[in-house]
């Protein structure tokens, strides 16, 4: 505080016999309403108006309500050709650690299968089968689905990028976003930057003032 005085102090002490100082207090003050309105404003028209609007002749919209159908668009293809590929869905899912992870549950289900539910589709087979035919055959079918897992995920996976499109689906729900959603999306990943640029706005507003007078004076 004692800082700001003494500056304030030696910013009278240089303008007191040129300037009265309320003029000097209300020009710098009105520079620095001048640089923090002119910020909030132009933050604002990134979301209003929200429908166009035409002011002498002008047709004027929000940024990103203009824009939106072409937000949608570009994202659209960033997600659907970058961040989230079919090639990439395609690596993760045929990955063998997947059929590891799941191989409990399946010799679980084929145990099963041998011991209990054979006996109701094969009732004089399940009498020959005993835990060492049991064991065999688990193991012949586990081996069997080790080598047709990635093969069936491949064709599956290729059936479904013909039926699915990411990047039309991207498209639609941003595209269908209401104004008020979208602008509600964007104020809780920038609302702390957006307040910090209308300080700054408000800072170079007042050394725009300041610029100004000590040029006026320079001049007379």
């Amino acid at each position: 505080m004692y800082k700001i005085h003494f500056g304030t102090d030696l910013l009278f002490c240089f303008f007191a016999p040129q300037m009265p100082t309320g003029t000097l207090i209300a020009t710098l003050l009105l520079s620095a309403f001048n640089g923090w309105i002119t910020t909030w404003i132009a933050i604002k028209m990134l979301f209003h108006p929200r429908k166009p609007v035409k002011i002498f002749g002008l047709t004027i919209q929000g940024i990103f309500p203009k824009n939106q159908r072409l937000l949608a668009q570009k994202l659209g293809q960033v997600v659907g050709k970058e961040l989230l590929s079919f090639s990439d869905i395609e690596k993760k899912v045929t990955d063998p650690e997947n059929l590891e992870k799941l191989k409990p549950e399946i010799e679980a289900h084929i145990d099963n299968f041998l011991r209990n539910k054979i006996k109701d589709v094969f009732p004089m087979l399940s009498m020959f089968i005993g835990e060492k035919t049991i064991n065999q055959l688990k193991d012949a079918f586990l081996n069997e689905l080790q080598a047709l897992f990635p093969v069936l995920m491949k064709s599956y996976m290729n059936k479904m990028q013909n039926d699915l499109d990411l990047e039309k689906i991207v498209v639609e729900k941003v595209a269908g976003f209401s104004s008020e959603k979208l602008e509600d999306i964007l104020h809780q990943i920038t609302r702390k930057q957006f307040k910090f640029l209308e300080v700054i706005g408000a800072i170079f507003g007042f050394l725009i003032g300041m610029v100004q007078i000590i040029v006026a004076l320079l001049l007379k």
